[in-house]
């Protein structure tokens, strides 16, 4: 249930994968995961198991209800397991949610969404790679002007220009590659964080449930130490200040004295030559990832009392990252930009 405005800091995809709906999905499928774990455990019932997994099925729950009741329950897991209860018949009723805390079903589903977004900046950006390769072997002999401190300088090509930009984004690439293995890790602590309803068999649990969910096992439950998730901010933060100085290389050759380079016409407006001159996606792309947002959001996320999140930022979701990997998912230095990005050969040097 993503807003209209959200279509200019975004894509159709990340907000699909952030939306409330998807956030329900991912819950439902750690309690899925839970019930089978518990199961091959021996913990619960595989008839119980069944059941619960048997309805773990959004189109079974009011996911607008599940979010008016989170507003009075603090979080959606609440609701969540509520209604997933009044779904369940029998002595299976009793088995759901078992030995978890809302936390983490916050947690884990935050981790499914993070690496669904993930893997969507990644093939962005491998998109973005592949135009900057093509850009860079079509334009390895296009001489321009090299520039340092906004002065003209020695020449250089455009094709090294876009060599570059394929170097950073490639770096990106893997960056946000080693980032999805290390820090995706599930959550399961219970109440108080020490497995207890599980017995003996906590820890079997934890990596049946990470199996499952294809997920990593930390070393025990995390649920106010937000490192991990500091450092995936961290490193949407690098990807956006990156994407920020291509787009602020683009808007910078675009000007009309300059000219060298050009933004192809916006979707929908190439009637307008206007909009055709005019670098948008480039100039959105740099207003909006102003330097400092990932530090403030990983220093109010980071403090948390104790060990449920009733810290700063202590709404589990809201601690998890849709608005920086939204803004980090380029939606204009897509390929879509690569593809039109205009180089004006009669106004660069020969």
């Amino acid at each position: 249930m993503s807003e209209p405005i959200d279509e200019l800091f975004s894509t159709p995809g990340m907000s699909t994968i952030f939306s409330s709906e998807a956030h329900v999905r991912a819950m439902l499928a750690f309690e899925a995961a839970l019930a089978r774990s518990e199961a091959s455990a021996g913990i619960i019932p595989q008839e119980a198991a069944d059941a619960i997994v048997a309805s773990c099925r959004e189109e079974l729950l009011d996911v607008a209800a599940l979010y008016r009741e989170a507003a009075t329950a603090g979080t959606p897991a609440i609701p969540l397991v509520r209604m997933l209860m009044a779904q369940v018949e029998g002595d299976a009723q009793k088995f759901v949610h078992w030995g978890a805390t809302s936390q983490d079903a916050i947690d884990t589903a935050l981790m499914l969404q993070i690496r669904e977004g993930l893997d969507l900046l990644m093939a962005g950006l491998l998109s973005v790679c592949a135009v900057c390769a093509t850009l860079a072997e079509q334009h390895r002999r296009t001489p321009m002007v090299g520039r340092t401190l906004l002065q003209q300088a020695l020449p250089i090509t455009f094709g090294l220009k876009a060599a570059r930009w394929l170097a950073l984004a490639t770096r990106l690439v893997r960056t946000l590659r080693e980032c999805r293995d290390r820090e995706l890790v599930v959550q399961l602590g219970g109440a108080a964080g020490t497995l207890a309803s599980l017995r003996d068999r906590g820890f079997q649990v934890v990596e049946l449930l990470a199996g499952e969910l294809r997920l990593s096992v930390p070393e025990l439950p995390w649920h106010t130490e937000r490192d991990r998730i500091a450092r995936i901010a961290t490193a949407l933060g690098i990807v956006a200040g990156a994407m920020a100085k291509i787009a602020g290389d683009v808007a910078l050759l675009a000007q009309t004295e300059v000219g060298e380079v050009a933004e192809g016409p916006l979707r929908g407006r190439e009637d307008h030559p206007r909009c055709h001159r005019n670098a948008i996606r480039s100039m959105l792309l740099v207003r909006w990832l102003r330097p400092g947002w990932q530090l403030d959001w990983c220093r109010c996320s980071s403090p948390q009392w104790y060990r449920s999140m009733s810290g700063p930022s202590g709404d589990g979701r809201r601690n998890g990252l849709p608005s920086p990997i939204s803004s980090a998912s380029l939606r204009i230095l897509s390929s879509e930009f690569g593809a039109r990005c205009l180089v004006s050969r009669s106004v660069l040097y020969t």
